[in-house]
């Protein structure tokens, strides 16, 4: 029961107010302060005149009628809760007080405990709530502990992060700043053994890949190659027409925040992959176009792939790549739709003629904003100030979202009954500590991998391989080492490291190995 000082004020209208003595003591007992009013003029003179919590409003009573009053509360108190208590359960009389912002309405003969319910769901759910959130992690925590040790499993370890961020988005809807130090410790160890478990891992599933393509099974992932094959070619053999939206550097965390605001358009089947190394637009999305790791690209198609480390010239040749795959697995490619969408404009247009579009089977469009806008952000302090964080940054997404023209596309599939294949190429992560890189001057310039004669580092969890074959990658000769940074380091040189440290310091980078690079929705939508 609250404290006396804390006692709920609520303020009962009724003209018959006298028969409900015994369910105004029951709220008394229970901690509430009532004051009552037998008509609606009385109602609003003590409105004025008190600090009220909740009004509860009869709907028919002498004069004005309850919806009348409730319109007069709105309009002196905005935020004040009413309730409506009426004998009608009328469709119509529902509708218009919904229409009023009433908050909630109860229907007669009143029940104690009905009335109850409503007063603590309106004035006291969100405490509840939250305390029930941060009882239930609490419970939860020690067993998310022991749950990351020997995790082999990659589904085990989409499922584990997958809570960790449901965690991180309930307790911040909570409040519970305290408990969330709690969950980054638990976080950056999850963090760290990912990276180990990705990095022992991930030439075998090359060599087993360059071999043959086996099954998946817990010990082997899918990967960036298996998102077609796997997502969209049993669509096109089934005969459905396909919209494939690539968000570039879309975070699982950030697909979380925008797909409920989809639930009333399609049926959501959601999956996960896993990004192949580096996780960056040249190399991850190239492997979701053409099926194949960057060695395989290089070696099938040189025209395309001459120099690895000119990154800005391997993003040229997307639908030839995938006119190419599908090609391979029998799939006529000759009416395939392709379309990279950078500015506000150029999404309107493609929302101008998406209808034409989609005609055809197979339709694909990238959408670049979240890219751009990860990248700007290090670059631009009025950026840094909107999103300093990964709270704002996901809230920065969401409304980008809903504004979007990609979000407009969405609605227009939906209409037309186009199922859509949505996903990210890679994802970023928030990274805030440097680790000095050794590398001479033809070391390539991301600052989460590096590719480059013997390049090192002294970071004990950075990823270091030898043979681009053992990575997917081209080899560059026998002396060209390839460098990728784990968890949220950023690699900085020892010639340049405080300059280094303060420009790129809680920077969203990508590149390297982190649950938040690696690990990406593969969403199935499918019209309602």
């Amino acid at each position: 029961m609250p404290a006396a000082t804390d006692k709920k004020r609520i303020l009962w209208v009724d003209d018959e107010i006298d028969l409900l003595r015994s369910h105004i003591l029951f709220l008394e007992q229970r901690g509430y302060a009532v004051l009552t009013a037998p008509n609606g003029d009385d109602a609003l003179e003590l409105v004025e005149q008190g600090d009220f919590d909740m009004v509860l409003l009869d709907e028919q009573m002498p004069g004005k009628n309850g919806l009348a009053v409730a319109e007069d509360i709105r309009r002196r108190v905005p935020s004040m809760p009413v309730v409506m208590i009426t004998k009608s359960e009328e469709e119509a009389l529902m509708d218009r007080a919904i229409g009023q912002r009433v908050d909630d309405y109860i229907v007669k003969p009143v029940n104690p405990n009905q009335v109850l319910s409503v007063l603590k769901k309106l004035l006291e759910g969100d405490q509840i709530r939250h305390q029930r959130i941060a009882r239930d992690f609490s419970r939860r925590y020690l067993g998310l502990e022991e749950q990351r040790k020997g995790l082999e499993d990659w589904r085990g370890w989409v499922d584990a992060y997958r809570e960790l961020l449901s965690w991180e988005l309930r307790l911040i809807e909570a409040g519970e700043r305290g408990l969330l130090a709690s969950l980054e410790d638990l976080q950056r160890g999850y963090s760290r053994d990912f990276a180990a478990w990705y990095s022992r891992s991930y030439a075998g599933w090359v060599q087993a890949r360059e071999r043959e393509r086996p099954p998946i099974s817990p010990s082997m992932p899918p990967l960036s190659m298996d998102v077609v094959p796997d997502a969209v070619l049993p669509l096109l053999r089934d005969g459905r027409r396909v919209l494939f939206v690539i968000v570039d550097c879309l975070r699982l965390d950030q697909w979380l925040t925008i797909a409920d605001s989809l639930t009333g358009l399609y049926e959501i089947e959601e999956s996960f992959y896993f990004s192949i190394l580096p996780s960056a637009t040249p190399y991850s999305r190239n492997a979701i176009f053409s099926g194949l790791f960057p060695r395989g690209i290089a070696q099938r198609y040189p025209q395309y792939w001459r120099d690895v480390r000119d990154e800005g010239s391997l993003n040229l040749h997307e639908r030839e790549l995938l006119a190419g795959q599908l090609a391979r697995h029998g799939v006529d490619a000759s009416q395939l739709n392709y379309q990279k969408v950078f500015t506000a404009e150029e999404g309107a247009q493609v929302e101008r003629k998406l209808p034409n579009l989609l005609q055809a089977q197979f339709t694909v469009l990238v959408f670049n904003f979240i890219d751009i806008l990860t990248h700007g952000r290090s670059e631009s302090d009025i950026l840094k100030e909107i999103a300093p964080d990964q709270e704002a940054f996901r809230s920065l997404t969401r409304s980008w979202f809903l504004h979007s023209s990609l979000r407009g596309v969405l609605e227009q599939a939906a209409r037309m009954g186009v199922t859509v294949v949505l996903t990210s190429d890679h994802g970023s992560v928030h990274c805030k500590r440097p680790a000095t890189v050794f590398a001479k001057r033809d070391a390539t310039e991301n600052l989460r991998f590096k590719f480059g004669d013997h390049v090192r580092s002294e970071e004990p969890s950075a990823f270091v391989a030898k043979r681009g074959a053992d990575v997917g990658l081209p080899d560059m000769g026998p002396r060209t080492h390839f460098l990728f940074a784990a968890e949220d380091y950023y690699l900085v040189y020892p010639t340049k490291l405080r300059e280094y440290q303060g420009r790129y310091y809680g920077s969203f980078l990508h590149g390297g190995i982190s649950l938040d690079e690696m690990v990406l929705p593969l969403v199935t939508l499918s019209a309602r």
